[in-house]
Formats: C-alpha cells, structure tokens, sequence
C-alpha cells in the first residue's frame, strides 16, 4: 500500500486509522541500517505542489522529489539536469534536449510530454507564470526534444526555462492536479499533500506543522552518473518555531542541522566542538514595501487619502532607518546594508556608483513629513513574517521605533509565513517586510516580478506596494528584450536609478546567512539559502 497517500483528504476516521496501522507495519522504503539525517527550521513548508507557491525554503524541499531542465550546481553555474543539452536557434528560439534515461518515482518514462504540460501548468499558476510565460511556448518535437518560443527576443530565455519544476502529466491527470494550487485562496489539492517527480528523494508523509519524511530514490537517474554523492538514506524535517528549543534539539542530537540559528547564538555556537557552523552571503535582498495604489491606506488613522503616494512620506521612512543599527544590533554584523533593491548588484552587473542610501536622518524625515503636511505623523501597520527571513519580526520591531522618531505611530503584525504569503499576493498590506532572492544572477528576474507594475502575463506578481511607474516599466520592458549586454545593462541601470529616485521600495541589507550542525556533517552552503542533501555527508 502506498503509504504517501496516508496524508490524503476526504475520507473516514476508520481509513485513517487503517493507513497509520499500514504504515508502522508496512517494510521499511530504505535500509533499516541507512542514515538518518534529521533536521529543523522555525517554519515549515507550506505546499507539496511545485508550482503553488514561489517562496524559497518550500522550493527548496519540492525540489527533493520535482527536477528541473537546468539546476545550479554545486557552484550556483547553471547545470544541465533533465536536459542533457540546448541549441539557441534564434533569439526567440531554443531547443531543449531531455534525458532518456529518466522515470518518474512511479516507474512511468519521462518524457516531452512532460515538459510542455510542466510548463502549460505553470504559466497558469500566479507564482510560476513569472518564469514560464518568458520561458516561452513549449512544442514537442519529438519524446526527447522541445522547442520554446517566445513571443519577443529574450538574452536570458535559458535562465527562465531552468526555474520550472517538471510534472508527471499522467500523474497530474490522474489524480485531478491539472491546475496548480490557488495558494492565496488556501487550496487543498492532491498535489499540495503529495507528490511524486523524477526527483533524488521520495515523500513518504507530509505532516504540515510537525514532519516531513523522504526517502532517498534508489532508482534515481542521477546515482549511475555519480551525482548522489551523499550517504543518507532518510530525511526527517521538523519545524520548530521557537529559537531556544531548536537549539537544544541540535546540541542534544536530536536534530543534525538548522538551517536559521539564531544570529546572537553564533559566536558561542563556534566555541562548541560538538558542532559547526557555515556562513555565506544570500543572494536576497530585504527591503520594504508601500502601497502606492490605493486611494486610502489600510490599516491606516488617515481617511481619505493615501500617504504613501507621496514620495516625500516614503523618503521621510527610509531617512528614518539606521540600517547599521539593525546591522549590528538586529543582524549581529550578519548582514550588508545596500541601497539597490537587488539581491547581487555586483553579479547582476550594477553600477557601484549606485550603491548610496539615503542618509540615516531623522530630522530631515521630520521635515519631509511636515511638507508633505503630516507634521504631526500619521499611524499605519507594518506587516511582516515571523518564520521566514532572519530576524524578520526583529526587524519590523527595530523599524517601528525608528518611525516613532519622525512622528509615526507604527504597529507591527507578524505571522506565519504560511499566512503571510497567501495575503501578500492579494495585495492586503499597507507596508511590508519583503524578501526576494535569485539564483540566476540576472537582474531580471527581480525587476520584471516585483518593481514592474502588475498585469497577468507574469509582470509584477510580487510587486506588494502594487505601484504603476510608466517610464519604469518601459525600462524593464525594453531591457527584457534587449540582446545587446551594454545597452541591455544601461537600461537596468536607468531603471535602478528611477527605482531610488523615487522610493518606490526601501532596500536594507542582504542577509548573511549561518547554518549549524553536528560536528560529524559536511555540507556544501550555497549563497540561495537552500538544503541541498545530494552534499551531505554523516559520519
């Protein structure tokens, strides 16, 4: 019996029942004697269909049993995965050649038919779109080759194909997963409670808020070639929100790895010879966020009208953060303040010219709300996660003191990220904490999803503060297009430029992330912030 159905919905107590007596009793789905590799963070995943949400950590464990074309590798340089190799016909043309050698968990063939229902679901889904409609149409030549085209010239059309997770059609199609998860809606579908890929690990339960369980895929297309280069055999996930309690379980053993220590617990943690811990830049930028769109603000004692719309308001908030304060005292030093909105300026081929903040200045943002004629300060709701970013929650309180100094009256909400990202879309917010990361080292991949304007062929799906900035779209629209690199990295350039000059979003740092584990693990850390097991060694 299939124990991964045990998380299934819309059957009876008895059957539950049945299936929890199955599964203690069923044979084991890997060596009794394989290694165990346990591990925690203070969130959980919030969706097992790949295509349902695009937030990191979640991808992060899709990306354990769902594959991709084209995956970074161990040094984040894009690696053929599925696809052996491509040709670049036209600029508006590619030719993807698949594996042959591949079958999905449930023994069936992967094949083309695969990669254009993959890429047909996820320019439905309002998360995925963003990657797949530039990625382009998907045609099937023949079992193991597929032509995208793409409605205008793209220079880094490869990047966008090699962000979408490849689905079994048949399995879709069978069990009533034709559609992605509406997540903002809080969906439950079969493909948001099981899955089954082409992936190096196999789900074996999904207890959302207590256990995630993988195997290790003993039929992985990968081991022949020697990319399984890790000796676990089981992945055991549990989130555990509290900081203190996580701890305890890493230095008990109960757990192997965490992936967010708490920051302020580092220099101790280095002293401790039963563990250790691996630092790195993240390629992700925390900034926030302003609705700039409605005519009054949200959660907001101003009737009638919209502060925010005023960019003298929203550069009275940026000149009221002490971005070193929250780096030294919120970050413990983990972290690198910036002035541009990207998560890799210098990989993204920025000016460093661009690299200046507004200067921490709060009697310069005292006058700049007095003009705008908010002398006396107005009151809004800064609204941010709790489980998902390094000291995020931390952050949002740092800031609403630092506004309380200009004459704002700030309170904070935080949540679960599982809530948090089902309202973010919908553009609930007032002001908000967001974070966004890219692997693909392209400054498109930011501009075009969060500081271009909405509209549904995948523009702006995370641009939270939903502001419209007509010369700024046509920057990023024209860049999107452009082939030549110089001019191309002009047009990013001006758009940058624009996108400070009128505050649009206030960047703060770029996260330098920690992970601990037990002395016994190695591991390679990856600038993405993301669990990659196919690297990790128990001894």
């Amino acid at each position: 019996m299939d124990v991964r159905a045990r998380v299934g919905f819309g059957v009876c107590a008895g059957w539950f029942l049945f299936m929890a007596f199955a599964f203690c009793c069923a044979p084991p789905l890997a060596a009794a004697e394989g290694k165990i590799f346990r591990w925690s963070t203070n969130g959980d995943v919030t969706t097992q269909d790949p295509h349902g949400q695009d937030e990191g950590f979640t991808k992060s464990i899709n990306a354990l049993v769902y594959e991709r074309l084209i995956q970074p590798g161990k040094d984040m340089s894009p690696t053929p995965w599925l696809a052996t190799s491509w040709k670049v016909l036209s600029p508006t043309k590619r030719v993807i050649y698949l594996r042959k050698d591949v079958k999905f968990q449930d023994g069936s063939p992967f094949t083309a038919d695969d990669v254009v229902f993959s890429f047909e679901r996820a320019a439905k889904s309002n998360q995925f779109r963003t990657y797949a409609i530039p990625g382009g149409v998907a045609r099937k030549v023949d079992e193991y080759t597929v032509e995208f085209t793409t409605a205008k010239p793209n220079p880094v059309g490869l990047n966008f194909i090699g962000e979408v997770p490849i689905m079994s059609k048949k399995w879709a199609e069978k069990n009533n997963a034709v559609l992605p998860q509406d997540f903002t809606t809080k969906e439950v579908t079969y493909a948001s409670r099981n899955a089954m890929g082409t992936g190096p690990f196999r789900l074996v339960s999904y207890e959302p808020g207590i256990k995630t369980t993988h195997i290790k895929n003993v039929d992985w297309w990968g081991i022949k070639e020697g990319r399984f280069e890790s000796n676990i055999d089981r992945l055991e996930y549990r989130p555990i929100a509290s900081a203190v309690t996580r701890m305890s379980a890493l230095k008990s053993g109960e757990v192997d790895f965490v992936l967010d220590p708490p920051v302020q617990d580092v220099s101790k943690l280095k002293e401790d010879k039963a563990l250790k811990v691996w630092e790195g830049d993240e390629m992700r930028i925390i900034l926030i966020a302003m609705d700039q769109a409605r005519d009054e603000l949200l959660f907001s004692d101003v009737k009638g009208k919209n502060p925010l719309k005023d960019v003298r308001v929203r550069a009275a908030l940026y000149n009221a953060i002490d971005v070193n304060a929250i780096k030294t005292q919120i970050m413990r030093g983990l972290a690198t303040p910036t002035a541009i909105a990207l998560p890799n300026p210098k990989g993204e081929g920025i000016s460093a010219a661009l690299e200046k903040r507004l200067p921490y200045d709060p009697e310069a943002g005292k006058k700049l709300l007095a003009e705008a004629g908010y002398a006396n300060g107005f009151g809004f709701t800064l609204h941010c996660p709790n489980d998902r970013y390094v000291n995020d929650e931390k952050i949002c309180v740092a800031l609403a003191g630092m506004w309380a100094r200009i004459g704002l009256n700030v309170k904070v909400e935080a949540m679960p990220k599982a809530q948090y990202f089902q309202r973010t879309p919908k553009k609930e917010f007032s002001v908000m904490l967001q974070g966004w990361g890219d692997t693909n080292r392209d400054a498109m991949f930011t501009l075009k999803p969060v500081l271009h304007s909405f509209n549904t062929t995948g523009y702006g799906d995370s641009n939270y503060g939903n502001f419209k900035n007509a010369e700024l779209d046509a920057l990023i629209e024209k860049a999107e297009s452009e082939m030549d690199a110089p001019t191309r990295q002009g047009l990013i350039n001006s758009a940058v430029e624009l996108i400070q000059r009128e505050v649009l979003v206030i960047p703060l740092h770029r996260q330098v992330v920690p992970w601990a584990s037990r002395a016994n693990i190695s591991l390679v850390h990856r600038p993405d912030n993301k669990f990659a097991p196919l690297w990790i060694k128990m001894q």
